[in-house]
């Protein structure tokens, strides 16, 4: 099993996220892009990077928003998985100018 991270420490690394309320552990960030076309290709990197890795982020997008929630559903809260994924985003997201 994968052992889970306590997420006010993965929380002091990643200044971008915010602890999520709910009945598992999560963390997640919201995105402003200029438009849909830089949101979607946001999203678009994310995916490939996510399927490379098989972890894969929950989102809602909506024009040019993009809500992230990352969490590992089979340790049932946060691992490392999810701590590199959230700097994998925060690098990509600042790169194409995102905004929170």
């Amino acid at each position: 099993m994968v052992e889970r991270l306590d997420v006010d420490k993965v929380l002091g690394a990643l200044p971008s996220w915010r602890a999520r309320a709910g009945e598992r552990p999560a963390i997640e960030r919201k995105l402003v892009f200029t438009d849909f076309n830089a949101a979607f290709g946001f999203m678009t990197r994310v995916a490939l990077r996510a399927d490379r890795v098989d972890h894969h982020p929950e989102w809602f997008n909506v024009y040019n928003r993009v809500e992230i929630v990352l969490t590992t559903h089979d340790a049932g809260g946060v691992t490392q998985r999810d701590l590199d994924m959230a700097r994998f985003i925060d690098e990509t997201a600042a790169a194409m100018g995102a905004r929170a």
